[in-house]
């Protein structure tokens, strides 16, 4: 008897093209048939009228914690994985993940900055977008050109990340500005090396020279000819602003070349970090950006800044309080929303949400167990909907995706950018026997996102029933709130 037989959906795979009538039977948390399943089930669903699919890989996922999860399992994602910013020490973060429990597959990159930190000032940080903010406090690893020793050191500790399981090197460049090349390249050929990623924050957001984001992008794909590392773009739409355009082209030449570059992009021309980032507070920032200081608003209050003397004094007063970016206006300005196109739609890149914690209005961190969310829970609402956003307006609303291939850049290709240092990735992103049972089952005529920036807190809607290694998270678009099946996804560690 099978654990669970999900019962006439139309099931897609975007692996095998697979898109028809069929049953899905799990056992022991691997799917183990499909087609016309005989056998019963301990739990059986009706699937009729449903999308039955891989549950969706997020590669760019800060929240990792329990509420995160959980407004991310109603998105439609099984695996959320930190590999832009990472984490250091590695193991004891994978320790702490399986000690607190998690809803959803959870795994992390080799955190460089935080290793940075480390080496060259005496702060103790969290792992997290607020404590890399608040180290901003003593600015000299941000700023500064790392010494020879200093620069040993920290490839010694990038290296112990990558011996403990990290999933590659997280590289947020453009928060270290200061970082030198020599530095980089290093840690570029140790990955190339190891034969992981490095997930890239690139050095510069500006359309202007010198330190332009063409700059960045030009600087980066040397990096990949020169060491032969895997460069992975993270967030192609917020560090390319309005040249995007360009900055596409550059990237498909290098891919033609057979360069190793690839591409993530959410659907959104807002973003999210804290307003500690030193590019803020670029006295040029309105002109190399695009946008004035009124495009970043506080992200506890609302508030949007006048000046920069407002962006310095919430520097000063807390670096690691989150903002919202508002870098495109895609709700009024056309031209914006191609350019967001761009970025969405590249061939062969994955959506990626770049999901932030959720606060609370006193902008402390929320990580309880709460459900719904508490009403004054905060956050940008890619942490709720950007997978059921992009399926709902890229793909059933414009047309410009087949349902397919919009699947494909939600699950297989994020786990295919994986697979080849990660071996536990080429068991998700696909629906055939033997992979791993995360699955997500949708209605498509109603799936949507609700979050929007004055109610970021609504989980998406659409999603009846979700399954992480075959276990139910969702069930009849209700959560499970007992549900911790999350497993942890990492390289192998030698013994």
């Amino acid at each position: 008897m099978f654990d669970l037989v999900l019962r006439g959906g139309r099931v897609i795979d975007p692996e095998s093209g697979h898109d028809g009538l069929a049953d899905v039977a799990v056992k022991d948390g691997r799917i183990a048939g499909l087609g016309t399943v005989t056998e019963a089930g301990l739990v059986e669903v009706d699937a009729s009228g449903l999308v039955v699919a891989p549950g969706f890989v997020d590669l760019h996922a800060h929240g990792q914690c329990l509420p995160a999860d959980r407004m991310q399992a109603f998105d439609g994602v099984t695996t959320a994985l930190e590999l832009e910013l990472g984490v250091w020490p590695v193991a004891r973060w994978y320790d702490e993940q399986a000690h607190a429990g998690r809803v959803l597959n959870y795994g992390a990159s080799t955190g460089w900055v935080f290793a940075r930190i480390a080496a060259m000032t005496s702060q103790q940080t969290e792992s997290s977008i607020a404590g890399m903010g608040r180290a901003m406090q003593d600015k000299r690893w941000s700023d500064e050109v790392a010494s020879a020793a200093e620069s040993a050191d920290i490839v010694a500790r990038v290296k112990a990340g990558l011996d403990q399981g990290g999933l590659g090197i997280g590289f947020p460049n453009a928060y270290a500005p200061g970082a030198g090349v020599k530095e980089i390249s290093d840690l570029c050929s140790l990955a190339a090396s190891f034969g992981v990623p490095t997930f890239t924050h690139i050095a510069y957001m500006s359309n202007v020279d010198p330190m332009s984001s063409i700059d960045a992008y030009t600087r980066l794909i040397g990096l990949a000819g020169s060491t032969g590392a895997h460069m992975h773009i993270c967030h192609f739409n917020s560090t390319s602003l309005q040249d995007v355009e360009r900055a596409a082209e550059l990237v498909r030449t290098a891919q033609a070349q057979g360069l190793k570059v690839s591409v993530e992009a959410y659907p959104y021309g807002t973003g999210s970090t804290v307003v500690g980032a030193v590019f803020f507070s670029d006295p040029a920032f309105p002109e190399r950006t695009g946008g004035g200081y009124e495009t970043i608003e506080s992200l506890a209050s609302g508030r949007r800044f006048g000046d920069r003397s407002e962006v310095l004094a919430a520097q000063a007063e807390d670096p690691g309080s989150l903002v919202l970016w508002h870098f495109l206006d895609v709700a009024a300005n056309d031209r914006h929303r191609n350019l967001l196109d761009v970025s969405v739609l590249f061939p062969g890149g994955a959506i990626a949400s770049d999901a932030v914690p959720w606060l609370l209005a006193d902008g402390a961190t929320y990580s309880g167990d709460a459900w719904p969310l508490p009403d004054d829970a905060i956050s940008h609402p890619r942490s709720s909907g950007t997978f059921t956003r992009f399926l709902r307006e890229w793909v059933r609303e414009r047309e410009t995706l087949s349902l397919m291939e919009g699947l494909r850049k939600c699950c297989l290709i994020p786990a295919q950018l994986m697979e080849a240092s990660t071996p536990a990735m080429a068991r998700k992103g696909r629906l055939r026997v033997g992979c791993d049972a995360d699955i997500v089952c949708f209605d498509w005529d109603t799936l949507t996102d609700r979050a929007d920036f004055r109610h970021p807190n609504r989980p998406s809607e659409g999603v009846r029933h979700l399954f992480v290694g075959g276990e139910t998270v969702i069930v009849d678009g209700g959560l499970v709130r007992e549900a911790r099946p999350g497993r942890p996804v990492r390289r192998p560690v030698a013994s």
